[in-house]
């Protein structure tokens, strides 16, 4: 089970929203590369980085950072999502040596994409849902869309991608849990890995994913638990290793 730190970066600064408002931004560091560093002395084994502004614009905004990020740990897997919506954004990434690029809005919006990159980029493409009650949200998470979850997800899996990011919008950033139940009810429906997302907040959270790991979750974002010391990584990541080794 990978403990996946999230480096959110919103006007090159890295942040955390609360439920996906840009109005509800917390600057945790001036300087995301350092914090890059930082989460990978503690053990991380995969980064996962968000360009918040691109989100919201539909093209990349913080790529430099990326960029940067990328330089200094070349042997680590680094999945970017955020703005991401044409084929030569996804091969910019990769050429800086960005493993998975996550794609979410535009892969609901125009399906038959997915499809196309996951043929031009082989293992490289990861399709982020967002949900609440089951039903995807789009557009950073401002529109709900009457999409079910894992409809979703069972398509996307026949097109070839890597993994599905599965975020519980309700949870996200506000430290209350992980929605367990239903991660678990979309990682039983498909044969790809499930990255869980939103919500977790201390080492029993770890430990209540870890029981599940075996129906197909690989890996957990985390990001506010973090910063504000609810759950401290390296810790969570030794727990993470002694229970799903």
């Amino acid at each position: 089970m990978l403990l996946i730190p999230a480096i959110d970066l919103k006007d090159g600064k890295c942040v955390r929203l609360k439920q996906g408002r840009m109005e509800d931004t917390t600057v945790f560091s001036d300087d995301p590369v350092a914090m890059a560093d930082r989460w990978v002395e503690a053990g991380a084994k995969r980064l996962h980085l968000v360009d918040l502004n691109g989100a919201f614009e539909g093209k990349p905004v913080n790529a430099s950072v990326i960029k940067a990020i990328a330089e200094n740990h070349p042997d680590l897997p680094i999945q970017v999502g955020g703005g991401i919506r044409d084929e030569d954004t996804i091969q910019t990434y990769l050429d800086a040596g960005v493993e998975y690029v996550i794609i979410g809005t535009k892969a609901v919006n125009a399906p038959h994409f997915v499809k196309d990159i996951c043929l031009e980029f082989p293992g490289h493409i990861i399709v982020g849902l967002d949900a609440k009650d089951g039903k995807v949200a789009i557009d950073g998470w401002s529109k709900l869309s009457k999409h079910d979850v894992i409809d979703m997800a069972q398509h996307f899996e026949q097109d070839g991608v890597a993994a599905i990011v599965y975020t519980d919008i309700s949870r996200d950033g506000m430290m209350n849990g992980v929605n367990i139940e239903a991660t678990v009810k979309l990682a039983q429906a498909i044969n790809i890995p499930v990255i869980a997302s939103g919500g977790i907040t201390n080492l029993d959270d770890v430990r209540a994913l870890c029981e599940v790991a075996e129906e197909g979750i690989i890996g957990a974002i985390t990001g506010r638990a973090i910063y504000e010391g609810t759950l401290d990584f390296a810790a969570g990541q030794k727990l993470a290793d002694e229970l799903t080794q």
